[in-house]
């Protein structure tokens, strides 16, 4: 079943934040049935900064493009603005589709974005981007891929005007509709009174962002179909990881951290080594007698 059918129907769908193939294959195994490919996780993790537009168009598609070869799952992939004008747009749909993106996520910011919980945005006119939005939809290869349009209005203009540029980017041609950072139930039951039925409505979920925090259920009974949590996975590694560095530097020795740890053999089991190690073995030359 394309993503596209899956959306169609109940329940809502839950993608987990991913930004390499390891967060891939865990959340795969884990059980979801899509992944989104948050361009802040990677940039928190690859860069060790900020999401405020640092990461390239060429990071982000060797990353697909790695997470691709270890899971089969749909990919719904950050694209941030697009990294320029509406021709950028099309090289960038070109080559994420190209990588293993099943949907492509675009946003109304001008350039350097920044995170959508971050103050001080701005946006490119709604024209433009609805511009951008058509030549997403021109440049990908199969109808399959879909188009995502996301708009910061809420925060850089008003609630209205949010509303009113997420039915211009539909009008575009976009397959999913994403209104970041409602701030209050109030306003995410007026974002889905207003667009759902338009198209499948996307609603994020950051602890600690400006969006009150909402259950997959709760988001469903309002009209939401996709619920991404596209940091957490960042925010509860870097919180072990910060635990685990202070016990090692203290102690000197992971003796009082191990319960929290996979030892070397289990994490080769998770990663798979012994049906990687045996496969390699079947194409290895012998000698005919």
């Amino acid at each position: 079943m394309s993503l596209k059918e899956r959306l169609s129907r109940a329940p809502v769908v839950v993608a987990p934040g991913v930004y390499d193939a390891l967060t891939a294959a865990l959340a795969t195994e884990a059980g979801f049935e899509a992944l989104y490919v948050s361009g802040a996780a990677i940039a928190y993790t690859r860069l060790g900064r900020p999401d405020i537009g640092l990461v390239s168009m060429s990071e982000v598609a060797q990353t697909i493009a790695l997470i691709r070869d270890r899971t089969a799952l749909p990919l719904i992939v950050d694209a941030d603005t697009g990294y320029g004008n509406a021709l950028n747009v099309q090289r960038t749909v070109r080559l994420f589709e190209r990588a293993g993106a099943t949907a492509i996520q675009l946003e109304d910011q001008t350039f350097p974005k920044r995170c959508g919980h971050l103050r001080d945005k701005s946006l490119i006119p709604a024209a433009e981007m609805a511009g951008k939005i058509k030549a997403a939809v021109d440049a990908r290869a199969s109808n399959d891929t879909l188009i995502v349009a996301r708009t910061d209005a809420v925060a850089a203009e008003s609630f209205e005007a949010a509303v009113a540029r997420a039915r211009l980017y539909a009008e575009a041609g976009a397959d999913l509709l994403f209104v970041e950072a409602p701030r209050s139930q109030r306003q995410l039951a007026a974002v889905a009174a207003s667009l759902a039925t338009l198209r499948p409505l996307v609603a994020n979920m950051v602890e600690g962002g400006d969006t009150p925090l909402a259950s997959a259920g709760q988001l469903a009974e309002l009209g939401f179909r996709l619920v991404i949590f596209p940091g957490g996975i960042v925010r509860a590694l870097a919180r072990t990881a910060r635990d685990y560095y202070g016990s090692l530097f203290r102690h000197g020795t992971n003796e009082p951290f191990r319960d929290r740890m996979y030892d070397f053999a289990a994490l080769n089991e998770l990663i798979g080594t012994p049906e990687m190690l045996a496969l390699g073995k079947r194409y290895e030359g012998k000698e005919t007698p």
